[in-house]
């Protein structure tokens, strides 16, 4: 490039004046001659610099990396929190319709069974504790009936049996009457 440069210089030179173009061809050298200083002064600042320059990259990498790491944690935490309370919602409401889902069944095969006559829960509850009650007294009763038998029998006399099984007879006959 510096030999471009004296090259049209001195043609320039030819054509005007000698004295005035050694000075524009002196002062045009000196400026190629800077130029090309500079640039070598930016290539060796570049190669004593660039470990350091490369290093302070690598921080600033790693640090945003960092933060966008833990940006892109937050989201997915505050997505994961949505969406948990979502199926939340969705979960209840779906156990709200199967409940009532299961009442409407549970109430339509009492209705059948009942016009089955087949006896409910309820009922068959009520009769066992109606069995239970009667039980209790049963066995009050044949505690007490041993002793009371015993007491009858000693009392009991041959006349005293002759008018019991009259009324048995009368009894009997009155029921046939009712009957017919």
């Amino acid at each position: 490039m510096v030999k471009k440069l004296k090259q049209m210089a001195d043609k320039q030179a030819a054509s005007t004046g000698r004295l005035f173009d050694s000075a524009l061809a002196g002062q045009v050298k000196d400026s190629a001659q800077q130029i090309w200083l500079a640039g070598m002064g930016a290539f060796s600042r570049a190669q004593a610099e660039g470990t350091k320059v490369f290093e302070a990259l690598v921080k600033e990498g790693t640090s945003l990396q960092k933060k966008t790491t833990s940006a892109a944690e937050d989201k997915i935490t505050e997505v994961t929190s949505r969406m948990s309370s979502m199926a939340g919602d969705v979960q209840a409401k779906a156990g709200q319709h199967w409940d009532k889902l299961e009442g409407i069944f549970e109430e339509r095969t009492a209705k059948a069974l009942n016009k089955l006559g087949v006896p409910s829960a309820k009922d068959v509850e009520a009769l066992m504790a109606r069995i239970d009650e009667l039980s209790t007294k049963v066995a009050k009763l044949s505690k007490a009936a041993p002793a009371k038998a015993t007491a009858k029998k000693t009392a009991a006399t041959p006349a005293a049996k002759a008018p019991a099984k009259k009324a048995a007879v009368k009894r009997a006959a009155a029921k046939k009457a009712t009957a017919a």
